[in-house]
């Protein structure tokens, strides 16, 4: 049998509502969308800390400077350049009695709260020994043994079921989680932190505080992993027929899989913005608003974009057949005039709180759209192709493009900072501190405006989407009655 037709079978059995013996209407149950919401809580608890505290932590706790730090954090993403794919192809390859993806939060979750621990350790090195130490151990956490966790947190929504409707609620769900992770690492990590170094020392120290802090995040991070092992089950995969997928294979998907690759460099680009926003946050507070804890406020707020998180099941359906593109393009809008209505909020931090709460709401609506898609784009590849690689595309879709996307978001703002003079933990000169107002202002409204561009060319592939679902299930129901 083929790897088309063996792949088709699969996909029939579940689309007819027969897998492994079990009847599955494609409505997924609360229990284990709750279960696919505690892996992205998860992975942003540990995932969104390095993001939003790595590049601080390197400049101001463990003393590298901003440009030595900026390097290292994007030579890590280039890293995933390579793992993205691989770990991709060992889903692929993957096949177990408990699923394809599935078995991933069971062996990585240790791993990861290990080397993210590792990460935020600072040793008493001298400086070259510092900056080998942060590179090594940044590498193998945000990259390396990251990406062995986002790529099967993406990967598994098209074998969660094969309903798009049912992939929109689960993907609702599982960005509420990491909403969550997102909210308790931005308004719980400085206070731990602080808190925690003074509690064992007796005195101020981040080092010893944020040690401490990812121990305890760790812990959370791979509980909920373990709980969503425990509970998810992938209905739209069967390993009595879905055999492993060579990677040779895996790639013929991507061949003319034009809304798969207009997907991946807008998700790139719309990451620089992303972390962007989340890491400059920190130096904003500090030096623009003389506050450093009033970051806690700032990304605390990203919990308010559970708000949109929400009602984009409801927005996608009412914008008709280009519903998940224009949704996020309709967000990207509304975070742009969030950003630039900041400009004009200098005088009151009760307003800058509304306006940046304005930027949140938006960021976030856009930011749930790309996941719904990747799964969208395998079925495409499948149709294009005749190869469902879902492995493959969803570490290459989501996994690659945030970290490559993140290491840009570090990079540019660590450059520009550096360029104007910034020095950590001195009284910043009036160029250094309009550089930290342009990253944190100006560059996400530059971004958005790029991706909105870019997604212009993915409306034309989404309206075909109902075709496409149409052509599938009559090769499947062929390839069926053949087997």
């Amino acid at each position: 049998m083929s790897a088309t037709t063996r792949n088709a079978s699969a996909a029939t059995s579940a689309v007819h509502g027969t897998v492994t013996g079990k009847k599955f209407d494609g409505v997924l149950p609360v229990k284990e969308k709750i279960a696919y919401l505690s892996t992205d809580m998860a992975g942003n608890l540990l995932y969104s800390s390095l993001g939003t505290y790595i590049m601080f932590f390197y400049t101001d706790v463990f003393g590298i400077t901003a440009a030595a730090a900026g390097w290292i954090l994007l030579i890590a993403r280039i890293g995933d350049c390579i793992s993205a794919p691989v770990w991709g192809s060992i889903v692929d390859h993957t096949k177990t009695k408990w699923g394809q993806s599935r078995p991933f939060f069971l062996w990585m979750c240790v791993p990861f709260a290990i080397t993210v621990f590792l990460a935020f350790t600072a040793p008493n090195l001298p400086p070259m020994g510092k900056a080998v130490y942060a590179a090594v151990t940044y590498i193998v956490a945000a990259g390396l043994v990251y990406t062995g966790i986002q790529t099967p947190i993406t990967a598994i929504l098209s074998n969660l079921t094969p309903d798009p409707a049912e992939r929109v609620k689960a993907n609702t769900f599982r960005l509420s989680g990491g909403l969550f992770g997102t909210f308790i690492t931005a308004v719980c990590t400085i206070p731990l932190v602080n808190w925690a170094g003074k509690a064992l020392t007796g005195a101020t120290n981040q080092k010893v505080g944020f040690m401490v802090t990812f121990a305890l995040y760790g812990v959370i991070a791979i509980a909920l992993l373990l709980f969503a092992f425990r509970n998810i089950r992938e209905h739209n995969y069967d390993p009595k027929t879905q055999n492993p997928l060579p990677f040779k294979e895996s790639l013929h998907a991507i061949k003319g899989n034009w809304p798969w690759i207009i997907l991946i460099v807008a998700f790139v680009i719309f990451w620089i913005a992303q972390e962007d926003r989340m890491s400059v946050a920190v130096y904003y507070a500090k030096y623009n608003l003389n506050n450093e804890n009033l970051a806690t406020i700032l990304n605390g707020m990203q919990i308010l974009g559970l708000i949109t998180t929400f009602l984009i099941p409801v927005i996608s359906k009412k914008l008709g057949k280009a519903g998940k593109t224009d949704t996020m393009i309709a967000g990207m809008v509304m975070a742009i005039i969030g950003q630039l209505l900041l400009l004009t909020a200098s005088h009151s931090f009760a307003l800058f709180v509304v306006f940046w709460a304005i930027s949140i709401l938006g960021a976030a609506m856009a930011l749930a759209m790309p996941f719904a898609m990747l799964a969208d784009t395998v079925d495409y590849g499948e149709y294009k192709n005749g190869i469902r690689a879902a492995g493959l595309l969803s570490a290459v879709g989501a996994s690659f493009c945030i970290q490559f996307g993140s290491g840009l978001g570090n990079l540019i703002p660590s450059k520009i900072m550096a360029a104007a003079g910034y020095v950590a933990n001195q009284t910043q000169t009036p160029a250094a501190l309009n550089a930290i107002q342009f990253c944190f202002i100006w560059l996400p409204v530059i971004v958005y405006a790029v991706v909105i561009v870019i997604m212009l060319g993915y409306r034309h592939f989404e309206k075909n989407e109902p075709f496409i679902r149409a052509e599938l299930a009559k090769r499947r129901a062929a390839a069926d009655a053949a087997a």
